[in-house]
């Protein structure tokens, strides 16, 4: 888990079978999904939007924009897509 506040919360109950390991603040390289955070935070940065509706189709645009190929160069690092045959996913048409 990532160090996130909400994950600590005094109500936050674990069972006693499941064992919390919490990553090291500021360690985006165990979390990939940060960086694609990052281009959305990039593209978002100094814009207006004049309704929620706008924001939802802003974020909706960046992220169908994004291509496998910059998912991967951003996010893929070996330990996530070890084991994966991308060629075979894309030949498919389908998502891992």
């Amino acid at each position: 888990m990532d160090n996130g506040a909400f994950h600590k919360a005094k109500t936050f109950i674990i069972t006693t079978n499941i064992a919390l390991i919490f990553l090291q603040p500021y360690s985006l390289e165990l979390n990939p999904a940060e960086n694609i955070w990052a281009i959305l935070k990039r593209k978002f940065t100094n814009k207006l939007h004049h309704s929620l509706e706008e924001v939802s189709d802003f974020i909706k645009n960046v992220i169908e924009d994004l291509s496998t190929s910059r998912i991967k160069s951003v996010g893929g690092f070996e330990y996530v897509f070890a084991g994966l045959n991308w060629n075979y996913y894309t030949a498919q048409g389908t998502k891992p």
